[in-house]
């Protein structure tokens, strides 16, 4: 057989896949797992979304190729209407739109759509694996800029060096933050426009939990900052704002330049989601609130959090997606150290922060998916059996 392309060289073993692994020998093993890994909706799709896939389904119409240049229209449509009415942001629906097959496919397809080898891309670090890995396989060279618990996990941009801004073209953020759960302000947002504009680069602003928000919080966009809509491009995933992970729908939007070309390779390399996909999609964003989910998140994260605390674990209760990003609270243990412990003493998954780069390394990070859960019950019995390892000091995090 012929060899790999030596991209695939790049690509680090996909930390999910391991921690999946992990996983599956220690049940094999009779153990009761309780996993906080994956960020995976555990709720299921709700009923009238999966009531209009029913209906659309029957439709033959939507038996052909979506042959639309950016995405089935009523998707696209009811789109920019959820963007306005959610953010307040009006942008046309014929220009600055484009359907992607879930976020993840667009964040990977962005990068080949602009990067060269020679290129350079700006990743945070720690970050979704996603972005720099593709930037790396399409030969560009990647700058990764920290995320400081300090600075509230966003980015330092005087820190960027000149030289490295020059000759960037993609800047990659993700507000609110996987995996750290940290939420962007308007002013970080006015300065990512300020510096973008300065060093013309595009902003990749991925917003796959922009509606997952807590104690009436309201999740800023970059598209609301002026100049917003002339330098960046954002993506909006319904895996996280209706429970629709496995359908793989989502949408860009923003600098229409942007949304162009990436439709332009997407054209040549995918033929667009299931029809009767988008147009659940579609009933969705114009017809569907997933308001009781977001609350069972929260009371969630109040259980999760508060017993973390009561144990003598001081974590963050974030506002915004569905992370408990924590350090750990073993004085000289890694963050794999920590979880594999946590795994073997209390069968209880959590994923180490080196998984999301280096600047991860001291932190792990819990999911509030938790499948099994009704109410908080599963995530207050993590607790007992964290206390219970001897894991957590009494004075950890303090």
């Amino acid at each position: 057989m012929p060899q790999p392309s030596k991209r695939l060289e790049k690509i680090p073993p996909y930390l999910f896949a391991e921690m999946a692994r992990i996983k599956r020998e220690a049940i094999e093993k009779g153990a009761d797992v309780i996993d906080l890994g994956i960020g995976d909706p555990d709720l299921p799709t709700p009923i009238p979304v999966i009531e209009a896939l029913a209906q659309s389904a029957r439709n033959p119409v939507t038996h052909r190729y979506d042959e639309t240049p950016r995405g089935w229209t009523s998707f696209i449509e009811a789109a920019a209407r959820f963007y306005k009415r959610e953010f307040g942001v009006e942008l046309d629906a014929n220009a600055a739109f484009t359907q992607v097959i879930g976020s993840k496919e667009g964040l990977a397809h962005l990068a080949w759509a602009y990067l060269d080898p020679g290129d350079t891309c700006i990743v945070p670090n720690p970050a979704y694996t996603v972005y720099k890995v593709n930037a790396l396989m399409a030969g560009a060279d990647v700058f990764e800029v920290p995320l400081h618990e300090g600075n509230g996990f966003l980015p330092e941009l005087r820190d960027i060096p000149t030289d490295t801004a020059r000759a960037a073209k993609l800047f990659y953020v993700c507000y609110p933050n996987n995996p750290t759960g940290a939420t962007a302000t308007p002013e970080f947002y006015r300065e990512l426009v300020e510096f973008c504009r300065t060093y013309d680069i595009l902003a990749v602003n991925d917003m796959a939990y922009g509606t997952v928000c807590y104690d009436g919080f309201k999740n800023p966009t970059i598209l609301q900052v002026p100049g917003g809509q002339d330098v960046a491009i954002e993506f909006h995933s319904l895996s996280k704002m209706y429970n629709m992970t496995g359908w793989r729908l989502g949408f860009a939007c923003g600098n229409a330049d942007a949304v162009a070309t990436l439709q332009r390779l997407k054209s040549n390399i995918d033929s667009k989601a299931f029809p009767a996909v988008s147009e659940a999609g579609a009933h969705a964003l114009d017809h569907v609130s997933n308001a009781d989910t977001i609350a069972l998140y929260e009371r969630r994260r109040d259980n999760l959090v508060d017993g973390l605390r009561s144990i003598g674990w001081n974590v963050t209760k974030p506002k915004a997606a569905f992370y408990i990003w924590a350090r750990v609270p073993v004085q000289g243990m890694s963050s794999a150290e920590f979880a594999a412990a946590l795994l073997e003493k209390a069968h209880v998954l959590v994923i180490p922060g080196n998984g999301y780069g280096s600047e991860g390394e001291g932190f792990v990070r819990m999911s509030l998916t938790l499948m099994g859960d009704k109410d908080g019950e599963r995530f207050a019995e993590a607790v007992k059996r964290i206390a219970a390892s001897g894991l957590v000091p009494q004075t950890a995090g303090v």
